[in-house]
């Protein structure tokens, strides 16, 4: 990943907190989005969000509500349509190759986290194509026992309904849960095998997404 100067990153970070109302405005007024848990996040120290994917809304519905800033992860075929391209870009997203190893994208998102930021993470590798949630790909919690990070489960409900994957344009009505659950610090989870620490984490975010679906 190219390097930017620190005047550009400060420039980055401060168009993503201006944006931060306007989406709560929007998610707010057709959405009528609730947060559960946002005191959950821990106040400091490197974070990985890991979180069901219903559609393209999940990112941004997700960073509105906490506190503290959010990387996310955007496969490089989005930068391809230069005004998605430039918005993401100004968000700092970390480029992704999906079809491939993807070095930089992983070495980047070590930098950050070693950083004591946050990154979103899907574990099921691809937003659902049936509102359920997929099986959570091995090696999707690799950074987090890399970077000793604590993990913070979520799970949204309503952007499925709203916008899936198999729509070209989302509804502008409906209803949007987010609930964020209790967080796993390295402590709780580093003797943990990685199957082991995947099938803790999928069976804590499907039962935060059937609290949140009531």
């Amino acid at each position: 990943m190219t390097q930017i100067s620190w005047k550009k990153r400060w420039q980055k970070r401060l168009f993503y907190y201006c944006c931060r109302f306007p989406l709560y405005v929007f998610f707010a007024v057709f959405y009528r989005v609730r947060y559960y848990g946002q005191n959950n996040m821990p106040e400091n120290g490197p974070v990985i969000l890991i979180c069901n994917h219903q559609s393209h809304y999940d990112p941004p519905l997700l960073g509105v509500g906490l506190r503290r800033r959010l990387n996310f992860l955007a496969r490089k075929s989005l930068f391809r349509f230069k005004p998605f391209a430039w918005l993401i870009d100004m968000l700092d997203a970390i480029p992704l190759e999906i079809d491939g190893i993807g070095f930089a994208g992983i070495k980047e998102s070590l930098k950050r986290l070693k950083n004591g930021e946050i990154i979103l993470i899907f574990p099921e590798g691809g937003r659902t194509w049936d509102g359920n949630i997929a099986p959570f790909l091995q090696g999707s919690l690799t950074l987090a026992q890399r970077t000793k990070s604590a993990i913070l489960p979520a799970a949204i409900s309503g952007c499925y309904e709203a916008f899936p994957r198999t729509q070209k344009y989302p509804k502008l009505w409906g209803k949007m849960r987010v609930v964020y659950g209790q967080p796993m610090m390295y402590d709780d989870f580093k003797d943990m095998p990685e199957e082991e620490l995947r099938q803790v984490c999928e069976a804590k975010v499907a039962e935060l997404y059937q609290r949140v679906r009531k």
